[in-house]
């Protein structure tokens, strides 16, 4: 315990960034333990004989790593993530511990803190450092690393999925929730204000643990479908089928209504005051909506847009399309080229910062709004009482990023 608690204190030096999460741990020895390891209340089991081979530097990184687990929440990411994937299982719960120990192992050694024996790095399996567990995840198999890593087992509370060693939620001098998040709040405060001391990604969880991003993508999507999917969107009508209420009028044929695939036309907002980088994250996106209407590329077009609306692409040919835009901006022109288009669009989908003037009248179809984010407060130099319009209340508003 004496060469335990030098370690820790070790590592406490080493990252006093992360002083308040170490000694939050609870200590609790357990020979069945094959290394250290953390469930999700904040307990750290470990077995003596571990502790006795490795020395007071490489196990203080061994602190580091335990509670790094924790304060990225990988125990709840890890159960999400098995839940959402039926990824259930010795090997998933030993591939969700590696992609785990990858995210957090890229950046927390080194300036006075030795990585351990046998922790492992994403260029094991030639994969580029700085990504999340979940990425590791959709991105490698990890089935050449299994039998090597075998004995690899940081605890529940690297991969959402108990151990029979573990005390569970009523064992003894576990965290409850909100003082698990008193820790974490105390820690990324303490990043935030002094940034020059820790690795750029503790200083993206510390901006992030508290205003945690909304998963845009999967918004942007089920906004589309929920619009695409209304009563009126993509039908006709079709004598293909006779419809049921002919049997009311005997000698006349009446048509039956036939659901078509949407029509769905993008609009993106190229003006000055949209970074590139956000231009990008458009053209990501318009190959989102194609896949959350079913995938027909053939029915989704893309208009870039800033004072005046180009040509509408389909989007079959959107890789080789050029955004063309850079100055004022005006969506109104964006949406009256896309209103003309034909067939008429079923649904029109802008991706727009929101410093635009919008039409006066509801578009004749469903409308979803993808805003990138701004800070409040004036965008205009020259009136700073300035304040731009919000999207009108007949569109479906979702925030990119």
């Amino acid at each position: 315990m004496e060469k335990l608690m030098a370690a820790r204190l070790h590592a406490a030096k080493a990252r006093p960034y992360l002083a308040d999460a170490l000694f939050a741990l609870h200590v609790v020895e357990d020979r069945s333990v094959p290394t250290m390891a953390v469930d999700a209340h904040w307990r750290c089991y470990v077995s003596p004989a571990y502790v006795a081979r490795m020395p007071v530097e490489e196990l203080a990184g061994v602190w580091v790593h335990e509670v790094s687990h924790l304060l990225r929440d990988h125990h709840g990411r890890g159960e999400r993530y098995a839940r959402e994937h039926e990824a259930y299982g010795p090997f998933e719960r030993l591939r969700r511990n590696i992609a785990a120990d990858f995210e957090i192992n890229d950046d927390i050694y080194g300036d006075g803190l030795p990585r351990p024996t046998g922790a492992v790095l994403p260029s094991l399996l030639r994969l580029p450092t700085g990504l999340l567990m979940e990425e590791y995840l959709r991105t490698a198999s990890m089935s050449g690393l299994s039998p090597d890593l075998a004995w690899l087992d940081c605890g529940g509370g690297a991969d959402g999925q108990g151990r029979p060693w573990e005390l569970g939620a009523d064992g003894a001098r576990g965290l409850t929730r909100q003082q698990r998040d008193a820790v974490r709040f105390r820690v990324a405060e303490g990043i935030r204000g002094r940034p020059g001391e820790a690795p750029e990604g503790w200083r993206r969880w510390a901006d992030e643990a508290f205003h945690p991003p909304q998963p845009w993508r999967r918004l942007l999507g089920a906004a589309v479908r929920s619009a695409a999917g209304a009563p009126g969107v993509g039908e006709d009508h079709t004598y293909r089928r006779p419809s049921r209420r002919a049997a009311t009028l005997p000698g006349v044929v009446l048509p039956s209504l036939r659901r078509k695939p949407p029509r769905v036309c993008v609009v993106i907002d190229t003006s000055g005051s949209v970074s590139d980088a956000e231009l990008g994250g458009a053209l990501l996106e318009v190959a989102a909506i194609s896949r959350a209407v079913g995938g027909r590329r053939d029915l989704v077009s893309v208009v870039s847009c800033d004072a005046a609306a180009r040509v509408a692409v389909p989007l079959c040919r959107a890789e080789s399309m050029a955004l063309i835009g850079g100055g004022g901006t005006d969506l109104r022109s964006g949406f009256t080229r896309a209103l003309r288009s034909r067939p008429r669009p079923d649904v029109i989908v802008a991706l727009t910062d929101g410093q635009t003037p919008w039409p006066s009248a509801q578009p004749p179809c469903r409308t979803v709004v993808g805003l990138f984010p701004r800070p409040a407060g004036p965008v205009d130099e020259d009136d700073p009482d300035y304040r731009p319009e919000g999207p009108p209340p007949w569109a479906r508003v979702v925030t990119i990023g």
